[in-house]
């Protein structure tokens, strides 16, 4: 009897033993083919945008300066010491302020001698007229001279030819008198020539003391004109936007004093990445933002080369510059490349660039999970792209960065 109930005890044990293997079996494969838990994301933290069907704005957005059109630099004319700077950045200034002073005496000194060689070859002009005038009289007196005994001695010869028609004066005075009228007439002749080669004379010496007088006065006109340079003047009206001469400074021809700026003529230098600039052309329209008023322009100018991975894009401005606009104003500037009237768009995500496949987290239509999907993309802006596939008008997406989930096809919002 104790037997039968020991072995009956025992078949009871083993049954409930193999029960609960195979309980433990089930339960851990049950375990093992459940899906892992949808990860969590607060639903404040992220962006949500909704799928759109309608016209979309493309442009680039760039940061830059307002740089002033007329720019003129002032530079230093002669060589000097800079003495004094009389007017500092920011001063609206006229083409006769006087920015800054120099001095140079040895320049001074050579404007006083070229005044005086100037004097004094004046004063041996004047002296040189007065003889070649007096000069001129005697050789006149003498040619009158000589005039007069001609005009005697053809007198006389017409006389004596008289006299010897009638046999009355013998042929040797007659032929004495032709040779005294020809040998007055040739002197006369040659006095003729001598006035005329002195009158040319006189001009040529007049002449080369004018060329004298002039070569001083340019030079002199020179001089004073640098030592008026050292005086240096604006030039222009405008404002005074940089001043680099120090006192005490020593400068030669050619170094840069100061520029001037005129302020009212402005434009936009915007400073646009390699990768957005490829559709921008002359002429497009521009938005530039001074932070205190917004002017329009248009695109006037593109460098032809990058440098350090952004080109330089001038943008003319077409409208009233707001309060406080002046060079080297830093600015945004947008740039419209082009509208696209009937396309799907979204606002531009945190990640994925123009043409370009992605993947976004989707909203779900209980709103409260979202499925990952693939999305690919066309045009961009500045703020929005282009939906080509993998979404609808109407579909809610995250647009926030969500690479912390790229591991999980299903999140859910709390």
């Amino acid at each position: 009897m104790k037997k039968s109930y020991r072995r009956g005890r025992r078949t009871r044990i083993f049954v409930l033993a193999t029960l609960g293997l195979v309980a433990i079996s089930v339960i851990t494969l049950g375990v093992s083919r459940l899906k892992p838990a949808a990860p969590s994301l607060e639903r404040a933290t992220a962006l949500i945008e909704t799928v759109k069907r309608g016209p979309m704005l493309r442009d680039v957005h760039g940061t830059g300066t307002l740089v002033a059109e007329d720019i003129r630099v002032i530079a230093a004319s002669t060589a000097g010491r800079v003495e004094r700077v009389l007017v500092h950045p920011g001063t609206p200034v006229n083409p006769r302020t006087i920015l800054v002073e120099l001095s140079n005496p040895e320049l001074q000194q050579s404007a006083v001698d070229t005044e005086y060689q100037l004097r004094a070859a004046e004063a041996e002009q004047k002296n040189l007229k007065v003889r070649l005038e007096s000069d001129r009289m005697t050789q006149e007196a003498a040619a009158a001279t000589v005039r007069a005994e001609y005009q005697q001695a053809k007198l006389q010869l017409d006389a004596d030819e008289e006299l010897a028609k009638q046999g009355v004066l013998p042929a040797l005075s007659l032929n004495l008198s032709r040779v005294r009228t020809e040998d007055l007439a040739n002197r006369y002749q040659i006095e003729q020539k001598r006035l005329e080669v002195r009158k040319r004379s006189e001009e040529a010496q007049l002449a080369a003391q004018q060329a004298r007088n002039s070569q001083l006065q340019a030079l002199l006109k020179l001089k004073q004109e640098q030592v008026q340079n050292l005086r240096v003047a604006a030039g222009t009206s405008g404002v005074l936007q940089q001043m680099t001469a120090e006192e005490g400074q020593q400068v030669v021809p050619g170094t840069n004093l100061a520029r001037v700026v005129e302020p009212q003529h402005l434009k936009a230098e915007l400073k646009i990445a390699e990768t957005q600039v490829k559709d921008i052309q002359i002429g497009q329209k521009s938005q530039i933002d001074t932070r205190n008023g917004i002017i329009p322009g248009h695109v006037s100018r593109m460098d032809p080369a990058a440098q350090q991975g952004t080109f330089t894009v001038d943008v003319a401005l077409d409208g009233e510059l707001p309060a406080g606009a002046r060079p080297d104003l830093t600015v945004d500037g947008t740039i419209e490349l082009e509208r696209l009237d009937d396309v799907i768009y979204i606002s531009r995500p945190a990640f994925g660039q123009a043409q370009s496949t992605i993947k976004m987290f989707k909203l779900d239509d209980d709103g409260k999970t979202a499925t990952r999907v693939q999305v690919k993309l066309g045009r961009s802006s500045v703020s929005a792209v282009e939906i080509l596939e993998g979404l609808q008008p109407g579909d809610r997406v995250i647009i926030s960065d969500t690479s912390s989930m790229d591991a999980f096809d299903h999140i859910r919002l709390n």
